[in-house]
């Protein structure tokens, strides 16, 4: 079944029996409990919880219940495994045209982490460097990325709460505290990749591991990207997968 059935089955379910059963058992829903049996339901959290049956002593709480609002899952990355799952099913097969690539704000409720001390470094004479001096310089991020793994492409991105700043579409700096989340999506905006990282981190460098865990999840032909994603790495990497970026 494809995605844009399983989607149309779902949505009817929802409409004419699942959400008027509710009302009628616990009264009239608001737009967010709404928002979260759409989701419980689509991605059938129950078919990826381990089930136990016939242990001695006392027997465990339902983990299905549980799944719903403790930290315990989302450490096992539960939700991961849950969506990468729901794609399994729904895009075997399917052939997208373009990916769209972007990150959004998630503010956090925590104090940032302090930043690590500055590394020091040694000490060199001042002005430019002779002819036959050469200094060495740390590659970049998106350069180390070219020899590197998915995993360590995505334990080299940095994760903790911190302080990150962005232009608006009015032009306008705005800043928060918290986290940034990367998307990859395809048409219809249907969402393939996600990767968190900590609010400071360029969207540029999450764009290369995030292009890697698309193209292991669905073929496409057009990444879109907007100008904070130009840099000839990221190109070099899109075309090598056998995209148009």
């Amino acid at each position: 079944m494809s995605l844009e059935q399983t989607l149309s089955r779902h949505w009817f379910t929802f409409q004419r029996e699942l959400f008027p059963w509710l009302e009628e058992a616990l009264g009239p829903l608001g737009e967010r409990y709404q928002r979260l049996v759409r989701v419980v339901e689509l991605v059938r959290v129950e078919e990826s919880l381990p089930y136990s049956r016939g242990w001695r002593g006392r027997p465990l709480k339902d983990r299905a219940a549980l799944a719903r609002a403790f930290a315990e899952f989302a450490a096992s990355d539960l939700p991961g495994r849950l969506h990468e799952a729901l794609l399994d099913r729904t895009l075997e097969g399917h052939l997208a045209g373009h990916v769209s690539r972007d990150s959004t704000a998630i503010p956090g409720r925590e104090s940032p982490a302090p930043k690590p001390a500055p590394t020091t470094r040694p000490k060199r004479r001042r002005g430019r460097p002779r002819k036959d001096e050469l200094r060495a310089k740390e590659p970049r991020r998106l350069e180390r990325q070219a020899s590197m793994t998915l995993e360590e492409m995505l334990e080299d991105l940095p994760k903790v709460c911190d302080i990150g700043v962005k232009r608006n579409a009015k032009g306008h700096q705005e800043s928060w505290t918290g986290y940034k989340l990367h998307i990859d999506a395809i048409d219809g905006g249907i969402p393939v990749s996600c990767l968190l990282t900590s609010a400071s981190v360029h969207d540029s460098q999450a764009a290369i591991p995030l292009a890697s865990l698309t193209a292991s999840r669905v073929d496409s032909l057009y990444d879109l990207m907007d100008s904070t994603y130009d840099a000839p790495e990221i190109r070099a990497f899109s075309q090598k997968l056998g995209h148009v970026p």
